[in-house]
């Protein structure tokens, strides 16, 4: 039983090293790093997006993860979409399977008009997490305000069975819906959308347009 309780400890020891020794922001610099973050968020707060960056960059590592992350978010407000882009890329390299960097790459992507790079990054997203409902939305409106109304059928199925009470999604389901000549469905669900929200105007349309 000794040697056991030593073998969880030694493997205990082990996985804190390996989750500690990973992370370059918890060596020496850390307490200067946190410092950074705090003076960033209250810059940012504050509308000063430089000066947020400029905090960052001064303890600035090239594989973290969180500092990248974070400069890909404060490069966008400030309207640096190269620069936001790069950072988001770093990101995105050094946590392959974490969405929210893929997600604030579009930021940038989108201010750019690269709406190909945009729903390369929504399906992406989706790969890793198949029923994530903003990516399903999203890649519905593009592909229906690009006229391409069934795929747009597709993606925005998938938003409303996980939430058939969402305004937003229904409405656009329901106008692709009447957008494809399903008519019958439009009308269904133009009447569910006033449901959520009785007066929407949306909604009254559509219901106009079925009869």
């Amino acid at each position: 039983m000794e040697i056991l309780r030593k073998i969880r400890r030694a493997t205990t020891v082990l996985v804190l090293l390996v989750i500690v020794g990973t992370s370059p922001i918890f060596g020496q610099t850390f307490e200067a790093t946190q410092q950074a973050f705090s003076k960033s968020y209250d810059y940012e707060t504050q509308g000063s997006y430089a000066r947020a960056i400029e905090e960052l960059k001064k303890v600035y590592l090239a594989d973290s993860y969180e500092i990248n992350l974070r400069l890909g978010w404060l490069n966008y407000l400030q309207g640096q979409f190269t620069e936001s882009s790069s950072y988001y890329l770093k990101a995105i390299s050094l946590k392959p399977f974490a969405i929210e960097a893929k997600f604030g790459y579009v930021y940038p992507l989108a201010a750019a008009g690269n709406w190909a790079l945009v729903k390369t990054q929504y399906f992406e997203i989706i790969k890793i997490d198949p029923q994530n409902t903003l990516a399903n939305y999203r890649l519905g409106l593009i592909f229906y305000n690009s006229g391409d109304f069934q795929t747009a059928l597709k993606y925005l199925e998938k938003v409303v069975n996980l939430y058939p009470f969402d305004y937003e999604s229904m409405v656009l389901f329901a106008w692709t819906n009447l957008k494809t000549g399903k008519l019958r469905e439009a009308e269904i669900l133009f009447k569910k959308v006033l449901l959520i929200k009785p007066d929407d105007d949306s909604a009254k349309e559509g219901l106009g347009l079925v009869k």
